[in-house]
């Protein structure tokens, strides 16, 4: 009998690694371009400024660029206030866009649009929705309207160069991860800022119980939000992972980028280069009392499964609120049938019952 379940076991996860093997390279345009360290991305950090540049070596500068950057998170995610929140009726939807307070040197991505679900009834409840890399309208819409129908108002922001704001001449949100290293710094830094800024209009609309979903990348940013905002009261985390570097090194979704980073930098280097954005950087300083919630898969072939599987244990090392969830798929298999409605589940259940 033993013999017949792991055989059984065996064919399943073949299947599954088959399945999400073959859903990730739909994706034909994947583009290896060249490795960069982008120092001129760094020159508007906040906390950072005092650190100059000489003839030193740019990994030893860039790590000690985001070790201050970790020491004084709080001032390099800082930022001032949008004033020119703007909400507008477009056919069935409704969209909210304001300035992000992170300018960059292209214009489509300074402007944030955010889709703007509100429930009926008024109430108190509402979640900012953070997508995964790469995601595309209308993904993740049918999870907003369904939490919309729960009772809870759900703001789904466009992550930097996502959607409307992808600079021209791009096919894929290259510019929010890629081998050009303080770029990809600065992207996070923005996508943390604006969805922060999110906030600030729920809050100017009377929303006081607030959360934050994050899927994949968008997770990662939640994560990074949520540590340095304590109006956001519940998390949740579709995908999780430890080290920004790590993930970007074994998955699959990033072998493209991958491929220009090995002839430059180790891993090693990498996660110190990457550091400033990555949740274990924060662990210590998480808010403990916050109500968590961490899904991952099984066979995830973008998020190695033991990188998730140390999340979960630091969690419980440290005593978070939390819950986890482990679904036997993987990462593009999540958004397959039937999984996506087991996940649906599992974050409509948690936002509804702690929010």
């Amino acid at each position: 009998m033993k013999f017949l379940i792991r055989k059984a076991a065996g064919r399943y996860q073949n299947w599954m690694l088959d399945w999400e093997n073959g859903l990730a390279n739909r994706s034909t345009d994947r583009i290896v371009r060249p490795f960069e360290f982008g120092l001129e991305w760094s020159k508007n950090w906040p906390c950072c400024q005092d650190i100059p540049y000489t003839d030193q070596d740019p990994v030893e500068y860039i790590e000690q660029l985001n070790q201050r950057a970790i020491a004084q998170s709080h001032e390099f995610f800082a930022y001032p206030p949008p004033t020119d929140f703007r909400l507008h009726k477009e056919g069935e939807s409704e969209w909210l866009r304001f300035t992000s307070p992170v300018a960059t040197p292209y214009p489509e991505n300074n402007t944030v649009h955010c889709l703007w679900y509100p429930a009926r009834g008024g109430g108190r409840k509402a979640i900012t929705l953070l997508p995964h890399w790469n995601s595309k309208l209308p993904q993740h819409n049918a999870l907003c309207a369904g939490l919309q129908r729960l009772g809870i108002s759900v703001l789904r922001l466009s992550l930097p160069y996502h959607d409307a704001r992808m600079p021209a001449g791009l096919q894929r949100a290259d510019y929010a991860v890629s081998a050009n290293i303080c770029r990809t710094i600065d992207a996070t830094r923005q996508a943390v800022i604006d969805s922060r800024a999110c906030f600030d209009w729920l809050e100017q609309q009377g929303y006081q119980d607030l959360g934050i979903i994050g899927t994949s990348l968008g997770s990662c940013y939640a994560f990074l939000a949520t540590v340095h905002d304590p109006r956001i009261r519940v998390n949740i985390f579709n995908h999780c992972s430890t080290y920004f570097a790590d993930v970007v090194w074994e998955g699959l979704s990033s072998r493209h980028i991958r491929e220009s980073l090995e002839g430059a930098v180790n891993l090693d280097t990498l996660r110190k280069m990457w550091l400033a954005i990555s949740p274990p950087a924060y662990y210590d300083v998480y808010p403990k009392k916050k109500k968590s919630k961490f899904i991952y898969t099984r066979y995830d072939t973008t998020f190695p499964l033991h990188l998730s599987q140390q999340v979960i244990e630091g969690a419980r090392k440290r005593g978070w609120d939390h819950d986890s969830i482990e679904l036997l798929c993987g990462h593009y298999t999540m958004g397959e049938f039937p999984f996506k409605y087991l996940t649906g589940y599992e974050i409509c259940s948690f936002a509804k019952r702690h929010l």
